[in-house]
């Protein structure tokens, strides 16, 4: 069995058919093992003998349209991929705050990498690049100009649509430990 976290793109708390309970339903329903979660914003914990990501992500997201209609997109990685991401330490020496968030967008399984990278015009964005293996950029906001939305966001959105999802490195951190505690 491995242990994966399915990042779900669009999920709102506050939405009754959002919270976490419904959502582990489905999992649960699909008989998926072990699943668990993670904050209230989509990072739902499973064990499953199948190693068909981009299959287990569809098999996924169409359940969460048919049981909640929930339609913002599955990503998957499992804990070894993201065990690596951490281990890589992409960050150095920083630490999550107002003036270093620290963040990462992962691509859908089967979503092409980047050619080139975006230049950086962006005064309030740091990219520090791609990591391949995680199929994940890893970038510094500077958040202390609250609700300005940084230019590379839009990039990512405008380039990759609903394949990408978005965590704090608190957040990536958080699941290994809690898939690592399942294990």
């Amino acid at each position: 069995m491995t242990g994966y976290a399915a990042l779900l793109r669009g999920i709102a708390p506050s939405l009754p058919n959002n919270s976490n309970d419904k959502l582990r339903g489905v999992f649960e329903q699909l008989g998926f093992e072990k699943v668990a979660s993670v904050l209230a914003s989509g990072n739902i914990l499973f064990h499953s003998a199948e190693t068909d990501v981009p299959a287990l992500e569809q098999r996924i997201q169409d359940a969460l349209v048919a049981e909640l209609g929930i339609g913002g997109g599955t990503i998957i990685r499992s804990r070894q991929e993201l065990r690596k991401l951490l281990d890589s330490d992409p960050f150095p020496g920083l630490t999550h705050g107002r003036g270093t968030y620290l963040t990462a967008t992962f691509l859908k399984d089967g979503t092409s990498a980047p050619k080139k990278l975006p230049e950086q015009p962006d005064p309030l964005v740091e990219v520090v690049g791609f990591d391949k293996p995680a199929r994940a950029f890893l970038w510094i906001i500077d958040n202390s100009e609250a609700g300005k939305t940084p230019d590379f966001m839009a990039w990512l959105d405008k380039t990759y649509g609903k394949n990408i999802t978005t965590r704090t490195w608190l957040t990536v951190q958080r699941i290994v430990k809690k898939l690592e505690s399942l294990e």
